[in-house]
């Protein structure tokens, strides 16, 4: 550098700044501290010095010169650039988190009315269309609700130990009616897979979600790869590899023969609203539901594409070793059907309250509706019959539903639960995760997702 002008290793807009920098110390005599800029080194790269600047004088006290120190500082400015990310991540979660109750338990009775109203109605009525349209215009906006709050990771999740093959092979008749016709898929899956802890719903949301992608990333057609394999990550792919941690792994390999993604697209590839999809095109939500999912299924997941070469999504989840729940996919299940047991129904929001008491009493069942938890332990207390099922929202004015129902349990044995919630960042803070074996369904809900899920717990 001895004898450049510092443009030669600098842009214009770096050279401003080491100018005006140099000036201010010349004019007032004082030392500069801690300036960042950026220089460009011989091969192209660029780095982040850190520089300290002061005024040299001769013994007459005139100016004749700059004394400085410059260390480099781009590890650290890296580092710190991810931090903000983490917490701007962390910001956009707590954001999402706080408003989906509330929007949930709005579209809830909207999304509830509508199929009432629906199965009133004539099949050659001409008001069903805009009823279809009611519909599917709630079931839209419930779903990029489920999306924001996968990628904030603020679910309660179904976790059961989960045989991979056989989701994927279920799954796999879904996405061939999903995709188009120039689409083809091909599935490799490991025979003797362990099994891993998951929520079915996700794991078909990721199946889902990386296959539309890939479809958009085809448009002229090409081939989807779904594969599985049992591997083990090291301490040298470890540190490699931020993030991911050492272990016996399930790992789901999904690739297509698309269009491929360079390497800037790659940095900004799971970040919330990220698209390269046209206006109207995409959400950019799609690959951030992903990444939100895998984490909160304490897996790994990485990214590989070159333009032109297609894309590869390698998904580390980790091994279980418990015996897989062979329960269908949560989508070919059947539709619910009525009943005649006592139901105690927990819900302090009106609306919600009203349109579920009124399906169960539609299809049959003795209702008890309480609004709070005291009003419900007056209940358990008094009703002179036999309480089969209490259906909790997960957070009430004076209490959780997991603790209340524990409370109830001491008064009244033999119920059974279902806890029902649009999420909140409290359910996870507070009460945490639900067991295995704990039974749950989101708001908002279709009639027969509801009428099944109540089915299925007291039949269980």
């Amino acid at each position: 550098m001895l004898g450049l002008n510092n443009r030669a290793f600098m842009d214009e807009e770096n050279a401003r700044k080491v100018f005006a920098t140099f000036n201010q110390v010349y004019r007032t005599a004082q030392a500069a501290k801690a300036l960042d800029w950026e220089l460009i080194r011989k091969d192209g790269t660029r780095c982040v010095m850190e520089t300290s600047v002061s005024l040299m004088r001769d013994d007459r006290g005139t100016p004749i010169g700059f004394r400085g120190i410059s260390r480099d500082v781009t590890q650290q400015k890296h580092l710190q650039q991810q931090l903000f990310q983490a917490q701007k991540m962390e910001s956009i979660g707590r954001m999402t988190g706080g408003i989906a109750h509330d929007f949930n338990n709005m579209l809830t009775p909207i999304l509830g009315y509508a199929e009432l109203l629906m199965h009133h109605l004539p099949s050659d009525d001409p008001r069903r269309a805009n009823m279809e349209n009611i519909i599917h215009s709630a079931e839209r906006s419930r779903d990029l609700v489920r999306q924001l709050l996968a990628f904030s990771r603020q679910q309660t999740l179904e976790m059961k130990p989960l045989d991979l093959n056989s989701s994927i092979t279920s799954f796999e008749k879904i996405l061939r009616r999903t995709l188009h016709e120039n689409v083809a898929i091909r599935t490799t899956l490991a025979p003797g897979l362990g099994t891993i802890l998951a929520d079915v719903g996700q794991i078909e949301q990721i199946l889902m979600n990386l296959s539309v992608n890939a479809q958009d990333a085809m448009p002229m057609g090409g081939i989807l790869f779904i594969e599985t394999s049992q591997v083990h990550l090291d301490e040298a792919y470890a540190a490699m590899h931020k993030g991911s941690m050492t272990g016996d792994y399930v790992l789901l390999t999904v690739s297509d023969t698309g269009t491929g993604m360079d390497q800037d697209v790659l940095d900004h590839l799971f970040e919330p609203f990220f698209t390269t999809k046209a206006p109207g095109k995409g959400t950019g939500l799609g690959l951030s539901t992903v990444y939100g999912i895998v984490k909160q299924h304490g897996g790994y997941i990485m990214a590989y594409s070159e333009p032109a070469k297609g894309t590869t999504f390698r998904i580390y989840f980790p091994l279980s070793g418990a015996p897989s729940d062979k329960a269908a996919s949560r989508l070919e299940q059947p539709h619910g059907i009525g009943g005649c047991e006592t139901v105690l129904v927990i819900e302090d929001e009106e609306l919600v309250r009203e349109l579920v008491t009124g399906i169960l009493k539609d299809s049959g069942y003795t209702v008890l509706e309480a609004r709070d938890g005291k009003t419900a332990h007056d209940l358990a207390r008094t009703f002179s019959g036999q309480i089969h099922l209490v259906i909790s929202d997960m957070i009430l004015p004076d209490a959780t539903g997991t603790d209340l129902f524990e409370q109830l349990g001491a008064v009244r044995s033999g119920m059974k639960v279902l806890y029902m919630s649009g999420y909140t960042p409290d359910v996870i803070s507070h009460v945490g995760q639900l067991g295995p074996e704990a039974h749950f369904i989101q708001k908002p809900f279709t009639l027969h997702e509801f009428s099944h899920k109540v089915r299925t717990v007291l039949d269980g």
